[in-house]
């Protein structure tokens, strides 16, 4: 009898916690309905990582066609005005100032130095050749090769005197101006004549009033004197009248 009351006095409590249980379960399942939904959304499918990548390389496309449209490749030559270790600024034939920016890639050289060249030999007055890209926004140019070169002069005029053991010609322009012509061991000199054509000549073939053209590189030394590369003599040709004023004149003051 008293086993029988006690199963009785059990049941209510096993009653209440099959309740509960029921009760937590039907919340696990509602909570699942809501959550599920929210779970698959937040894990991206196959579909959404394939336009993911195709968005980004759509986006660096169109950064780089910006960027290739404010670049082009372009080259200057012009005289150094200022140097530091990644800038030079030069002037140009047009007077314009241009900044030219280097870096780690640029590279330099000098045809008259056989060793290691670089900017900081690059000095006040130098001409230099530059190819770089040149950004249309910032208007600078990157370089990427920087060259130390020379401007070629043309000089036209006639023989006023010559040196011969020295191997010095004076020339003296259609303007007057009096040029001092040194003739090394690897200038080129040539005389024209209408029976021999162009032909190949030397230092001793010149006379004083020949009509003549010297193509060479100005001394930095002294911008009165041209140290030549190249001469071309017309002994059957006089002179031009302005020439041959200024020859008249220089020889009467010397």
């Amino acid at each position: 009898m008293e086993k029988v009351l006690q199963v009785k006095k059990q049941l209510p409590i096993h009653r209440k916690n099959f309740k509960m249980k029921k009760y937590i379960l039907a919340l696990s399942f509602i909570a699942f309905l809501f959550l599920a939904p929210l779970t698959y959304a937040a894990t991206p499918t196959p579909e959404d990582k394939t336009r993911e990548i195709r968005d980004q390389l759509i986006n660096n496309i169109a950064s780089r066609v910006a960027q290739l449209k404010l670049v082009e490749k372009r080259g200057i030559i012009g005289t150094v005005t200022e140097t530091t270790n990644t800038q030079i600024t030069v002037t140009d034939s047009q007077g314009n100032t241009r900044f030219i920016d280097v870096d780690e890639l640029t590279k330099f050289s000098n045809p008259a130095i056989k060793g290691t060249f670089g900017i900081s030999d690059i000095a006040k007055g130098d001409i230099v050749g530059i190819l770089g890209l040149y950004n249309k926004e910032s208007r600078r140019i990157l370089a990427r090769f920087v060259n130390i070169t020379t401007i070629p002069i043309i000089i036209h005029g006639g023989v006023s005197a010559i040196d011969t053991a020295n191997f010095v010609l004076n020339i003296t322009t259609e303007e007057g101006k009096q040029m001092t012509v040194d003739v090394e061991n690897l200038t080129k000199t040539y005389s024209y004549a209408q029976k021999d054509g162009y032909i190949r000549s030397g230092f001793s073939k010149i006379k004083v009033n020949f009509n003549i053209i010297v193509i060479g590189v100005l001394d930095k030394k002294d911008k009165s004197r041209l140290i030549a590369t190249k001469i071309i003599f017309f002994p059957e040709i006089p002179s031009s009248p302005k020439v041959n004023s200024a020859l008249e004149h220089t020889q009467k003051s010397k």
